[in-house]
């Protein structure tokens, strides 16, 4: 139970139970897990498949390209809808803005199960995708951060990090499921899996969509956010009010967030394309590799998040950041051996370190912002770190050019993602508020 503060009724944090905290917790994970799922397919069929059925009227080298800025047109997007579900999170609840981002991404995802290909339609194949990307980019923009937000907000104060690591996993979950659904209707044969073998786990988010709803729509609004209405505590425009009073701590969560977002992309998107195009290593194993990095990956993240509750999350990190950036030539010297043993090993070990940073992620920016613009600036501060990182396995497969395709140049984007959140590790740790549930008047939360 978090501990009063003898300050106003607005620093002081509603009572909280364990049980409803896991509960809780739970549902967002869940509903996170399927905005994973969702986002992450775009990305395995971004490497694989979009860049020939979409993009037919390009070589093969200008259809991938093609196929990634597609990607990352979703990750354009989700500021914007960072700002939209912040506006309703802040204003009107947690609880609306999060059912409103599950529907979103559930029926885009969906809708690109059925979309014409190239030869069918046209450019208005390749259109209507990057509009469907879009519609992603915009929920999943609200999503990540009201799931951090209301898990914390009901978990006890000093348990936050174990409960905001629940929703982390999420992430692994929904790289698994990916994952495990193109690897599977991989082994279909090479026609049949153009022809429709690729379709299905798009069209599979229509009854996953259905199930996360039914947990979501059990979840109760938030008690910190219930405090604010009765104390009529909050901002016209919540935006305006995060750049006005609290656009320091926006930039230090943009640099804490970037390794937990684009270092996991340049692991997985851009290793799957590297290795599969330029190693000509077999499609199949690369997206294996990912499988098991995923399931490490959900332990790496409940260890994380229990030791971060001990040493802070700002220091776990500046810990992910550095052993990232120090492992970071070594895994690419296991991953240019092309073999699938040593491949695997370097995205698994990659993506395990890199955790160790994004477990703690939710609780590090939850800390940094007062409850009256929390869902905006998590939301905020989070998805402009993805916008960056969105673009960032585009960027590494156009360096390759540097050295006829020598993996070195895109180790140095990954190294200097991690300098980035180190930094803001170290100043995330320094100013972050002692109380989660502290409101805009304590003196921990100016920016």
């Amino acid at each position: 139970m978090s501990q009063p503060q003898p300050t106003t009724p607005s620093a002081r944090g509603p009572n909280v139970d364990a049980a409803d905290a896991k509960r809780i917790a739970f549902a967002a994970f869940v509903g996170t897990a399927l905005e994973w799922y969702d986002y992450f397919l775009f990305g395995m069929a971004a490497a694989l498949v979009f860049n020939r059925l979409f993009f037919t009227d390009l070589d093969p080298s200008a259809g991938l390209m093609a196929a990634l800025a597609t990607f990352g047109v979703g990750f354009a997007a989700r500021p914007i809808g960072a700002l939209i579900f912040g506006y309703i999170g802040d204003r009107y609840g947690r609880r609306p803005a999060l059912l409103a981002t599950i529907v979103m991404i559930g029926c885009a995802t969906g809708l690109i199960g059925v979309l014409p290909d190239y030869l069918a339609i046209g450019i208005a194949a390749p259109i209507l995708l990057a509009v469907l990307r879009l519609l992603q980019g915009l929920a999943v923009g609200g999503e990540w951060g009201g799931a951090i937000t209301i898990a914390i907000e009901h978990a006890p104060e000093r348990q936050r990090a174990r409960y905001a690591a629940l929703v982390q996993i999420g992430s692994p979950v929904g790289t698994l499921i990916s994952s495990a659904a193109f690897a599977a209707v991989l082994v279909l044969p090479a026609a049949e899996f153009d022809a429709w073998g690729w379709r299905l786990p798009f069209l599979a988010a229509f009854p996953l969509l259905g199930i996360a709803l039914y947990i979501r729509f059990k979840v109760e609004e938030s008690p910190v956010f219930q405090e604010l209405l009765e104390m009529e505590d909050r901002a016209k425009v919540p935006a305006l009010a995060l750049f006005r009073e609290a656009g320091g701590r926006l930039l230090v969560a943009v640099a804490a967030a970037l390794l937990g977002v684009g270092g996991f992309y340049m692991m997985t998107t851009f290793v799957v394309s590297y290795a599969s195009t330029v190693l000509e290593v077999d499609r199949q194993a690369v997206v294996n590799a990912t499988l098991v990095a995923a399931v490490f990956q959900i332990f790496t993240t409940l260890i994380a998040g229990r030791v971060a509750e001990r040493f802070g999350p700002g220091r776990m990190t500046v810990i992910g950041a550095v052993t990232t950036g120090l492992a970071a030539f070594p895994l690419f010297r296991l991953i240019d051996t092309g073999e699938p043993w040593a491949i695997t090993i370097a995205v698994t070990i990659g993506i395990c370190l890199i955790t160790l940073a994004y477990a703690v992620t939710g609780t590090l920016l939850a800390d940094l912002f007062p409850a009256r613009l929390r869902y905006s600036g998590v939301s905020l501060g989070y998805n402009l770190a993805g916008t960056l990182s969105g673009f960032l396995p585009l960027i590494a497969t156009a360096l390759l050019v540097v050295d006829d395709g020598a993996s070195w140049p895109a180790v140095l984007v990954l190294i200097g993602i991690c300098a980035i959140t180190a930094l803001g590790g170290v100043a995330g740790e320094r100013i972050r508020a002692v109380d989660v549930r502290a409101a805009e008047n304590s003196p921990k939360t100016k920016a």
